[in-house]
């Protein structure tokens, strides 16, 4: 039983995480953007699966070796994190408890031995023990994505403007950006607020997307509300790569450009908008072809 407690506090504080842990399963780039939503929520629903396994003690054998095979399995992606020098918190308790990959490898062994004490416990055997067990995939699978739908499955992840190009336009032409020939060639120009926790997330998507896909780091200048002290920070907690930063002290200026909403990420081609997206609607295979082309 404590062993499955642990399993669905784990699944439900990655639920509460999942912006977070989807760029992190994103940021090893075994998967796609989209594809890593979708292997984000099959983690937590299997962790679920097995944690109401373990505390229902039905099928003990099957949810025994389901367990260990899962715990072996992320021991192993986190002895590769260890190896090429990853230090950040491997969300296996979402943002509630942070364990770095060495920190991780010591629980999951923890865990690992406590499995062999129970591996000779009696399951308890039901009628209909098996549409129970379908009952239960398919209860956390719909509550998993009724809780958190993928931003590709929601209207959210449809164009929004939020870019006031009248503004946008002017700003160019006047300091602090005229001096940084942004109307020439592709760039990519992000406004942030150095505080908001989306535009960290948005930063780190996109320094990803930008380190996996070879997109010239130059062509990238980051927009800032906030101060020096700020930008600061905003780097240190978002794991973005440093670009080109901008301090916009007109905030009321700023404001007006993106109406108000942070972040917006301006995608330009010789001065020309093609591209806008927030934190969450960015198109992986959009900006690789944008960028690419």
């Amino acid at each position: 039983m404590l062993l499955g407690v642990v399993f669905v506090v784990s699944a439900v504080l990655k639920i509460l995480d999942m912006d977070k842990f989807e760029i992190y399963v994103y940021s090893y780039h075994f998967f796609s953007l989209n594809f890593s939503f979708l292997v984000a929520r099959a983690a937590i629903i299997l962790e679920l699966v097995l944690g109401i396994g373990l505390i229902s003690n039905c099928f003990h054998k099957l949810m025994w070796w389901g367990s260990v095979v899962m715990l072996v399995g992320y021991t192993l992606l986190l002895i590769y994190a260890q190896v090429i020098g990853r230090t950040d918190n491997c969300h296996c308790f979402g943002d509630f408890l942070q364990f770095n990959p060495w920190q991780s490898i010591l629980k999951n062994l923890v865990l690992l031995a406590l499995f062999v004490l129970v591996y000779k416990v009696k399951g308890w055997r039901f009628k209909g023990q098996w549409l129970a067990l379908a009952g239960v995939v398919v209860a956390a699978t719909v509550a998993v994505f009724a809780v958190s739908p993928p931003d590709n499955f929601t209207p959210s992840y449809a164009p929004e403007s939020n870019l006031q190009t009248e503004y946008f336009d002017q700003a160019l032409s006047e300091p602090p950006l005229d001096s940084l020939d942004l109307t020439n060639g592709k760039q990519i120009i992000c406004f942030f607020s150095t505080g908001c926790e989306y535009c960290q997330m948005a930063a780190h998507k996109l320094s990803l997307m930008q380190q996996f896909n070879g997109f010239p780091p130059e062509n990238i200048t980051y927009v800032f509300m906030g101060n020096e002290e700020g930008m600061t920070k905003f780097y240190e907690q978002s794991e973005s790569a440093n670009y080109r930063s901008v301090l916009f002290e007109d905030v009321v200026k700023l404001l007006k450009i993106t109406n108000g909403n942070f972040p917006v990420l301006v995608f330009l081609e010789n001065g020309r908008v093609v591209h806008e997206y927030n934190f969450r609607n960015m198109r992986e295979a959009e900006i690789e072809e944008f960028m690419g082309k």
